[in-house]
């Protein structure tokens, strides 16, 4: 049963690892621009935004193309700091092999 106890100290040791990476992305900060710099969003890195600031000029435009706009820039922000997400918690959880999963 010795291989139960390393797969156990693996796992422990990746739920670690996670919950480490889980406080860094919280605290990583991604600046999205976007409509030529018209639209500024900050994201972190679990997806949770925490700031938009848009240009008084921008908001002079059409509504529907202000809208249309803004709503494809939160749509970026979201897929980027999504892939961020994805790419580190793979990089967390590389080289750990349990069996029966690959």
């Amino acid at each position: 049963m010795a291989g139960v106890g390393k797969l156990l100290k693996q796992a422990q040791k990746m739920q670690r690892r996670i919950e480490t990476l889980q406080e860094e992305l919280a605290a990583t900060e991604l600046d999205i621009s976007s409509g030529g710099g018209a639209i500024q969003i900050k994201i972190n890195g679990q997806g949770e935004f925490l700031s938009l600031k848009l240009d008084p000029e921008f908001l002079k435009e059409d509504a529907e193309f202000v809208q249309d706009t803004l709503l494809e820039a939160v749509k970026e922000a979201a897929v980027k700091a999504k892939a961020f997400n994805e790419e580190k918690m793979g990089d967390a959880t590389s080289g750990f092999q349990f069996p029966g999963m690959m």
